[in-house]
């Protein structure tokens, strides 16, 4: 087996329960091929566990185990991995059949996304290792074996599959029946479609669950679900206020969003609008809601775009805080990891202040517990929501 040896600041990472070495922190060495598994080493020598090799990407080092092991010990590793993320999820998931089944590092499987509706299975391998035909080959089986799918689809993201260095993928069925790739899942009681040959990430977003359920338990009056996609927040809201406003830039997904609230038999308004035009315009012609949700997209995929990100934030929730009645309800939620919990915390407050409001936290969530955290890899934790009201 090949041997990397790592710097005093990739072992440190490594020594405190990270799984990632940079390409900077490797020692020059010999060539790698692709994926390869290798014995990780500290500039001494000392061997410090086993890990998965990538010759193109950043994360040059993703760790599988802290040990020495062979290639004919990983298969075993592979399929024990994957039973115990089966496991982990028969313990946290509740009220819905569609979940994350794997997580990536979280499930100390790098590289590889997994999620279920109902019968469905949608997979994607975003490394060369996990992308490897006899990697890719344990981790079907046993996936097959563990939940018995009716069919497993492959999500291929271009992109990811480019910076890998990966060749070009087409998104496809893998295994079993193509009727099983569309259908409908239920979360929290509420009902959804679900495409996995198309939708959104493998076929819906998940990671919002108990957030969504947690808005409802607040939620009242007239209520306005900006960046709504597919109409997650704003059919959890609806059974609780008298009228729900879903707002996105995304056509096809306000046309699935309303096919979602006919299956709830539900009505909602759906609008097609740029989210900081329309509250600022809101805003300016004092429209008043009683509860507003703010779930954009991630505004800072990098710590470069941090600042940018902190205004457009802040210009959301001053606009969303001044539209708010007294007593109101703010569910506000940032996906960007680089943005932690206390700076989106700091960043409504300072909107707060501006908009002469003054909030009371009720609640801050995370992602979904199928969505589990690390602490020692903090990129596990990418989600933040607060429930605030407003007096």
């Amino acid at each position: 087996m090949p041997e990397v040896r790592v710097s005093t600041r990739g072992a440190g990472r490594l020594h405190a329960g990270h799984v990632w070495v940079y390409r900077s922190d490797l020692e020059a060495g010999s060539e790698i091929a692709a994926g390869a598994l290798v014995r990780v080493a500290d500039h001494r020598g000392k061997v410090l566990g086993t890990a998965f090799y990538s010759s193109s990407s950043q994360i040059a080092i993703r760790m599988l185990a802290s040990g020495a092991i062979g290639l004919g010990e990983l298969a075993g590793l592979l399929r024990q991995r994957v039973s115990a993320a089966v496991a982990h999820r028969k313990l946290v998931v509740r009220d819905t059949e569609a979940y994350r089944v794997i997580f990536s590092e979280a499930d100390f499987l790098p590289g590889l996304i997994v999620d279920r509706y109902g019968p469905m299975l949608s997979v994607q391998f975003l490394t060369q290792a996990m992308d490897a035909p006899g990697v890719r080959a344990i981790v079907l089986d046993r996936l097959q074996e563990e939940l018995q799918p009716a069919a497993i689809v492959e999500r291929a993201e271009p992109r990811v599959r480019e910076l890998e260095q990966l060749p070009a993928r087409e998104s496809g069925l893998l295994t079993g029946a193509g009727s099983a790739t569309k259908g409908v899942f239920t979360m929290n009681g509420v009902k959804f479609h679900f495409d996995g040959l198309h939708g959104q990430k493998t076929g819906a977003f998940l990671d919002q669950r108990e957030n969504y359920a947690a808005a409802a338990q607040y939620a009242h009056g007239e209520a306005l679900d900006v960046f709504c996609y597919q109409g997650g927040f704003a059919l959890h809201l609806a059974p609780k206020c008298s009228k729900v406003t879903g707002v996105d830039s995304s056509l096809p997904a306000l046309e699935v969003a309303e096919e979602n609230a006919k299956l709830n038999a539900t009505e909602i308004e759906w609008m097609e609008a740029n989210a900081f035009d329309l509250l600022k315009d809101y805003a300016s012609a004092g429209r008043q809601y009683d509860t507003a949700v703010l779930d954009p997209p991630a505004f800072a995929k990098t710590k470069r775009d941090l600042e940018a990100a902190a205004r457009g934030y802040k210009e959301l929730n001053l606009r969303a805080l001044k539209m708010l009645r007294p007593g109101g309800i703010l569910v506000t939620c940032s996906c960007s990891y680089h943005v932690s919990e206390r700076e989106l915390l700091e960043i409504v407050v300072a909107a707060s202040l501006d908009a002469k409001r003054t909030v009371r936290q009720l609640e801050k969530g995370v992602q979904a517990k199928d969505h589990p955290i690390v602490p020692a890899i903090p990129e596990t934790a990418y989600l933040r929501a607060l429930i605030l009201e407003v007096v």
